[in-house]
């Protein structure tokens, strides 16, 4: 089926905006904080032609003899986009804790465990109802339903605790986060709402494109901005965050520790002053004897 002009329209202004987000990303040197988002840009910037492409000549008479070709492109591409977001998804959590070293690699674990539990249940709700390479889009779109149940994760998790974590709004991480929960939830309501193949100039197909739009708009404004240097985080040492870290760097093999303020005992030290006042109130006894 032929595209509208307004379709083509908006499909060529995503891969404007695209490449515009991929340029200020790189200029701005972000790719050495977040190498696998550079990936998936590249990915995204260098396969849209071809995937624009196909959407041009699909309408065409003599399309029909390229179907193969046309169908794993762009399956491939989209099996590949699900498996870059998993390690964009990872970097963006890892950044958001960058401040609490411990935490970090306890966060990871538990991060990677999730991960696995959301694939293994978006691909054991799946119903396979197609044989042959005609599976191939099932798998992809459960691969693309369990990242997005990720990114809507990440994206509340990062809401919750902003404050505790001491991130804001303005930090690219949040602003990487918030754009793929949005396109995250734009894809389920789109799920929901369109339960069969159905044309490329209908209304939903808009407001998906329009919701793209949107959100690329504003990745280009945070990549175009400049990049704020993270300050070191100050933190009681006898918060709640703090112990967890403690704990957490204890469980692994790092000494680091987040930069605490110098008031506060901390929990050695408790421990310790109790034992002082038991061997003082033990002395008087001894000297008696």
């Amino acid at each position: 089926m032929p595209l509208d002009f307004s379709m083509k329209l908006l499909a060529a202004s995503e891969f404007i905006l695209w490449a515009a987000v991929g340029f200020f990303f790189w200029r701005n040197g972000l790719q050495r904080r977040f190498p696998a988002m550079s990936s998936y840009l590249a990915l995204r910037i260098g396969s849209m032609p071809i995937q624009l492409a196909v959407l041009y000549w699909q309408a065409e008479p003599w399309a029909g003899h390229y179907f193969p070709v046309y169908f794993f492109a762009w399956w491939s591409v989209y099996i590949a986009s699900s498996i870059s977001l998993f390690f964009v998804m990872l970097e963006i959590f890892r950044s958001a804790l960058s401040a609490f070293v411990g935490l970090i690699r306890l966060g990871t674990v538990a991060f990677r465990w999730v991960a696995i539990v959301s694939l293994i249940v978006s691909l054991a709700t799946m119903s396979f109802k197609h044989s042959g390479i005609g599976v191939v889009p099932d798998v992809a779109v459960g691969l693309m339903r369990s990242v997005s149940m990720l990114e809507l994760c990440l994206l509340a998790f990062l809401c919750l605790c902003m404050n505790t974590l001491r991130l804001s709004v303005k930090d690219f991480t949040f602003g990487l986060a918030l754009g793929f929960g949005v396109m995250a939830l734009n894809d389920f309501v789109q799920a929901s709402v369109i339960f069969s193949n159905t044309s490329l100039n209908a209304p939903m197909q808009y407001v998906n494109e329009g919701v793209t739009i949107l959100t690329l708009t504003m990745w280009v404004s945070y990549c175009a901005a400049p990049v704020l240097t993270r300050k070191p985080v100050t933190i009681s040492a006898n918060s709640t965050i703090y112990r967890w870290n403690e704990i957490a760097a204890a469980l692994g093999h790092g000494t680091h520790v987040a930069v605490q303020q110098s008031s506060g005992s901390f929990f050695l030290a408790d421990v310790e002053k109790v034992v002082d006042k038991v061997l003082t109130r033990s002395m008087p006894s001894s000297e008696t004897k």
